[in-house]
């Protein structure tokens, strides 16, 4: 049970988050993974990463798609390192959904971090006077969640309210807007 103090800090805190007019967007920071392959080469780094160049149909497949998708480059984790660290995700006859998730609870966090640095600086203020954080995600779902450890990592105060979609796809951007 929390003391005085501490109720007395956390109600202090929650008044001064509720604002005169409507709520407004201060900055916005992007981050993306380093690694980039464009479309038009995409079905060959995929098939050509994973060994499955014998795969002609299902490589065709994939170039057709990605053909008609719009998309002009992606940008990825997936590289050599990457596969040589976890070889489960490249065999068809392992379970490789944990890896994939280890590897998002890892690098989501630091993406997320890298883009609100470039938010909170073009903002203007210190990370602790942030008083909401809404997070959105499509890869990944763990527990403690990566909203949680994007505040820690940013050093935001215990009391931020803290909000996180999941799961919505493309349209996750919108959304948080």
């Amino acid at each position: 049970m929390p003391g005085a103090a501490t109720t007395t800090a956390v109600d202090s805190r929650r008044c001064t988050q509720h604002a005169e007019g409507p709520a407004a967007v201060l900055a916005i920071g992007t981050a993306n993974p380093v690694n980039i392959v464009f479309q038009d080469e995409f079905a060959d780094y995929y098939f050509g990463l994973t060994k499955s160049e014998h795969l002609i149909e299902l490589k065709g497949k994939m170039k057709r798609i990605c053909d008609k998708s719009g998309i002009e480059k992606r940008y990825i984790h997936l590289d050599e390192e990457l596969i040589r660290s976890h070889p489960e995700i490249m065999d068809k006859h392992l379970p490789s959904l944990e890896a994939r998730v280890d590897i998002a609870a890892t690098e989501v966090p630091r993406l997320a971090k890298s883009a609100a640095l470039k938010a909170i600086a073009e903002w203007g203020s210190p990370a602790i006077d942030i008083t909401h954080l809404i997070f959105s995600i499509y890869s990944g779902y763990r527990a403690p969640s990566a909203d949680l450890q994007l505040a820690s990592l940013l050093g935001l105060h215990p009391s931020v309210s803290r909000t996180i979609l999941n799961l919505h796809g493309c349209s996750s951007g919108g959304r948080a807007l």
